[in-house]
């Protein structure tokens, strides 16, 4: 794909060459994240500034940090990508109603994505259901359904109502795109980006669980290996965190190749005309 840029007066044409450019923010994601990760460690964990504020800043275990907001700008932006493929295929006659569906669906789906991640809708709902099913609100003595499932859940209350949730979307979405880029490169990005959101999702299972459960790796570590709780659990933080935004990364780079390929040439054109 080729983007163009022409001047009203075809006086000016400025191009892109769409593969150059894909390669070019893969690089600066990866890039970013690393750098990310090192600012957290050293100015952070390690202290190099004594500033609170400008720790807070960089550490990626928290909310309101650089990196979080980051990793809300990059989900949205996947999204965005989305929404032009399922535009492009819009207009394509040989796609499917059910094709471009599919493409509609994931591009609302990573756009909610990157609005969870920045307002915590999912652990703020967890928060709700927990408080209604323990009986900790006004309108009642609580749900027993609820208070079972969180006597049995060994983690965070929001993982019940949302991770059946993400893993159907995860199913459909591995179901879909491996008929979308079968025998494409697309697909290796996709596999990898998959399973580093698995890796994360399953890293703050274990964060969720309580210090004395026979399945919490942080305890098994931390006495292993001497370390302090804080230790064990800010760089299991810090490497869901990382592996979430590569995550992303790959699955950008996924989109962004196959939108350059089914796109043809993008001409940029303006005019005063009404």
């Amino acid at each position: 794909m080729a983007l163009k840029y022409i001047d009203p007066d075809s006086s000016c044409v400025f191009s892109m060459h769409s593969r150059r450019l894909v390669r070019n923010i893969f690089f600066i994601c990866i890039v970013t994240e690393v750098i990310l990760f090192l600012l957290d460690a050293f100015v952070n964990y390690g202290k190099l500034v004594e500033i609170g504020a400008v720790r807070r800043f960089c550490n990626l275990a928290r909310e309101d940090s650089l990196s979080s907001w980051l990793g809300s700008m990059q989900t949205l932006l996947v999204g965005f990508t989305l929404l032009l493929i399922f535009l492009r295929k819009r207009k394509d006659k040989s796609a499917t109603k059910w094709n471009t569906a599919g493409w509609c669906v994931l591009a609302l789906f990573f756009i909610y994505m990157a609005v969870d991640d920045g307002a915590e809708v999912h652990e703020r709902m967890g928060s709700v259901f927990k408080a209604i099913s323990m009986g900790s609100v006004s309108s009642g003595d609580g749900m027993p359904i609820g208070k079972k499932l969180l006597e049995f859940f060994p983690s965070y209350p929001w993982q019940i109502i949302f991770m059946p949730i993400f893993g159907s979307m995860g199913i459909f979405l591995l179901i879909f795109l491996r008929r979308e880029f079968k025998g494409c490169p697309e697909w290796t990005y996709t596999v990898i980006g998959i399973t580093c959101l698995v890796v994360a999702v399953a890293m703050d299972f274990v964060e969720g669980m309580d210090k004395g459960h026979a399945w919490n790796i942080h305890t098994i570590i931390k006495e292993k290996y001497h370390l302090r709780s804080y230790t064990v659990r800010h760089f299991s933080k810090t490497i869901e965190e990382v592996l979430e935004m590569l995550g992303t990364t790959f699955f950008w780079t996924a989109f962004l190749k196959y939108f350059s390929r089914i796109a043809g040439i993008i001409r940029f054109q303006f005019t005063d005309k009404e």
